[in-house]
C-alpha cells in the first residue's frame, strides 16, 4: 500500500497548485489523476487584482479592460485577465517537479475508510489528509449527497481570428456578457463571452449562465452561429471549438476524512461560475493549515483546513450567493437583460463585492441592499422570493422558437 502525507486526487489546477504546496512544506504529498499528462481544453479567466503574486507573465495570455451590456453597454471598472492554459500548466508542473511531490495514473474510486482510498485497478493509498480536487465530478463525494438535477452553467464556443471578431470586441478589451438577442431566439436567456486568446485569436462563446438542467450545448451552438452571421461572421469549419458544462450548485463536500478543494468544494461562484481565482488564493493558506497540524493528527489537519476554507462568513456569503442563483433559475427570459442593466449600474464596491468578496459578509449585505433599493416593484418581488422557497425545479419543456 502507498503512503504519504497528503493525497490529492485530480491533477487540475486545483489539485496541482495544493500539491505543489503542500509539498513545498515538506509534506510527502501524492497527486493521483487518471490522466495526468492530458491537456488542458479550457480557457481560464479572472480579474487581474485577484491573480496571485506568485503567477509568472508567462501564465497570463492576455489583460483587457472588462465590458457588458445588458440593456446598454457598461465599463466594468476592472482589467480581466485571460490566463495562458499551457503557461499556467508549465508553472505548476515545474513546481511540483521542484517541490518532490508524486505524480501517479491513477483513477480513485472509494474512501474505503477515512484516510484509506481505493483505486480502480484495485491498489489502495493511505494517507494523513485526502483532498477530493476533481472538479465537478467530486469523485470521493459520498452518494448519499446525491439529489436532484444540478443547476449548470454551459456553454459553447469557437476561436476566431481578431481582426473576424472587431465587429464584437474591441481590441484590448473583454466582452464579459452581451445579453443582446443577436441570434434571434426566444426562450431561455444566453449571452456572447468574447475575451482575446492571445496571439491574434478570439474565443466567441455562446453562454447559458445557470439552468436546471444545463441548456444543451446544440441550442448554444445554433444561436452562437446565428448570432455571429448577424455580425458577418463565420468561422473556419476547422476552427477550435470549446465546451462548457458545470455545475454551479454542487454542495458542500462532506465526505468524512476527506476535504473538498476547487470546483470540488464547491469554490465555484453560484452566479458567475468563477472559482480559478479563489482556488489559486487559497492554496497557500490551506497548505498552512495542514502543515501546522497534521502533527496533531489527521482530524485536526483536516479541521484546520475546512475552516480555511469555509470559514463562517465565507459560508454565510456562499448561502447569499445561491439565494441569488435562484433567483436567476425563476426569473423569466425576457426580464433578465433588465436585472442586469440594474446590477451592472451598481456602484464599483458593490459589484465588486458580489462578484469576489467569498468572505466579505457586510459588503455582500450591502451589494444585495443597493440591488433591491435600484430594482422596480416587479425585480423586487423577483429577488425576495427565492429566499422564502425551495429551489426552483428542474426545466421539463422548453420550446424554443426563431424569431
Amino acid at each position: 500500500m502507498l503512503r504519504a502525507d497528503v493525497l490529492v486526487v485530480g491533477g487540475g489546477p486545483a489539485g496541482r497548485s495544493l500539491a505543489a504546496e503542500t509539498a513545498e512544506r515538506g509534506l510527502r504529498t501524492l497527486l493521483v489523476d487518471p490522466t495526468p499528462d492530458a491537456p488542458w481544453r479550457v480557457t481560464y479567466g479572472c480579474w487581474v487584482r485577484e491573480l496571485p503574486a506568485a503567477l509568472p507573465p508567462s501564465a497570463v495570455a492576455a489583460v483587457v479592460r472588462g465590458r457588458a451590456i445588458a440593456l446598454s453597454p457598461h465599463d466594468l471598472g476592472w482589467d480581466y485577465a485571460v490566463l495562458d492554459v499551457a503557461g499556467l500548466r508549465a508553472h505548476l508542473d515545474s513546481r511540483l517537479g521542484r517541490s518532490g511531490a508524486t505524480v501517479l495514473a491513477g483513477r480513485a474510486v472509494d474512501v474505503v475508510v477515512p484516510g484509506t482510498v481505493a483505486l480502480a485497478d484495485g491498489s489502495r493509498i493511505e494517507a494523513g489528509i485526502v483532498v477530493d480536487a476533481g472538479g465537478r465530478r467530486q469523485p470521493l463525494r459520498s452518494e448519499s449527497t446525491h439529489r436532484r438535477p444540478a443547476a449548470e452553467q454551459t456553454a459553447y464556443g469557437v476561436v476566431v481570428d481578431e481582426s473576424q471578431a472587431a465587429g464584437l470586441v474591441a481590441t484590448g478589451t473583454a466582452l464579459f456578457m452581451d445579453w443582446r438577442r443577436d441570434h434571434g431566439e426566444d426562450g431561455w436567456p444566453t449571452f456572447l463571452y468574447a475575451v482575446p486568446l492571445g496571439r491574434g485569436s478570439v474565443l466567441l462563446e455562446e453562454t447559458s449562465l445557470a439552468r436546471r438542467p444545463g441548456l444543451p450545448l446544440p441550442v448554444l451552438q445554433r444561436r452562437l452561429l446565428a448570432r455571429l452571421a448577424r455580425h458577418g461572421i463565420t468561422p473556419q469549419s476547422t476552427a477550435p471549438i470549446e465546451r462548457v458544462v458545470f455545475p454551479v450548485d454542487s454542495p458542500l463536500h462532506r465526505t468524512p476524512g476527506v476535504l473538498g478543494f476547487g470546483a470540488a468544494a464547491p469554490l465555484v461562484h453560484p452566479a458567475s461560475g468563477f472559482n480559478l481565482a479563489a482556488t489559486l488564493g487559497l492554496a497557500p493558506a490551506v497548505a498552512d493549515a495542514v502543515a501546522t497540524h497534521l502533527p496533531a493528527g489527521p482530524h485536526a489537519a483536516l479541521a484546520a483546513a475546512d475552516a480555511t476554507i469555509w470559514p463562517a462568513a465565507a459560508r454565510a456569503v456562499h448561502r447569499l450567493r445561491r439565494v441569488g442563483l435562484e433567483a436567476l433559475l425563476r426569473m423569466p427570459p425576457d426580464e433578465v437583460p433588465a436585472f442586469f442593466e440594474v446590477f451592472l449600474g451598481l456602484p464599483e464596491r458593490h459589484r465588486w463585492a458580489y462578484l469576489t468578496g467569498r468572505q466579505d459578509l457586510r459588503g455582500m449585505a450591502a451589494t444585495m441592499n443597493a440591488l433591491f433599493a435600484r430594482a422596480g416593484w416587479r425585480l423586487r418581488r423577483r429577488l425576495v422570493g427565492p429566499a422564502l422557497r425551495p429551489p426552483a425545479p428542474p426545466v421539463i419543456d422548453e420550446v424554443t422558437t426563431i424569431g
